[in-house]
């Protein structure tokens, strides 16, 4: 009964901790974006540009790296800021409108003050 009292106040300060998605592994992204949309924050739209950068492929193999047991961390900012870069390249201004919106939302879930375009004048 005892732990089951405290159980919600471990849920609020796991709800308060801020993830940092500057030094993040694929499977802590995907969990945290899997919470978001389980708790209404994020819809399945808006959690694309996330899942993209979920994946990842073997390049001897040619095979998904099973993120489970991938402890590689990324800077998953950085990340969607190279593909915002190559979007603008390719003139594919929907997937460059995702991901400002995740690099936004990365920004503000981290309290980090920026903007997705990184003063790129976009």
């Amino acid at each position: 009964m005892l732990a089951a009292a405290t159980t919600p106040a471990a849920d609020q300060t796991a709800d308060d901790e801020r993830p940092d998605f500057t030094s993040m592994t694929r499977q802590q992204l995907f969990d945290w974006m899997n919470q978001q949309i389980r708790s209404g924050r994020m819809s399945l739209d808006e959690s694309t540009p996330f899942l993209g950068m979920t994946m990842k492929i073997s390049a001897a193999t040619g095979e998904p790296v099973d993120m489970a047991s991938d402890g590689e961390r990324i800077d998953f900012v950085a990340k969607a800021r190279g593909g915002i870069d190559g979007a603008l390249e390719r003139r594919d201004y929907d997937l460059l409108a995702r991901l400002q919106a995740a690099v936004e939302h990365m920004l503000k879930m981290q309290g980090s003050a920026g903007t997705a375009a990184d003063g790129r004048g976009v």
